[in-house]
């Protein structure tokens, strides 16, 4: 169990925080906290994952659960991301 994954349940609403594993659920992990997360727990997941584990979990293994502009900041601002990506993998669609 990780300390900090358990103090961050609210993020992980769909899995217990003390189940998660740091490598095994990476994916899980990077995602919710990029759309979820504080600056204090984004700030944990850079320190957690290299920046580049979390742009490879970013642009490989896309997760439909971001707004257009959490998408937009995360991509351009966050991340820093140049390379163009397919907006329709990342944003959900509301009706």
């Amino acid at each position: 169990m990780n300390k900090n994954l358990s103090s961050m349940q609210g993020i992980f609403w769909s899995r217990s925080a003390n189940k998660l594993d740091l490598q095994t659920d990476k994916n899980y992990i990077i995602h919710q906290v990029l759309m979820y997360g504080s600056l204090e727990q984004i700030d944990w997941l850079k320190k957690t994952y290299s920046s580049q584990e979390i742009n490879q979990v970013f642009i490989n293994h896309p997760k439909k659960i971001y707004t257009p502009p959490a998408f937009n900041f995360i991509k351009n601002y966050l991340l820093k991301l140049t390379q163009p990506l397919d907006q329709n993998l990342y944003v959900k669609v509301t009706s």
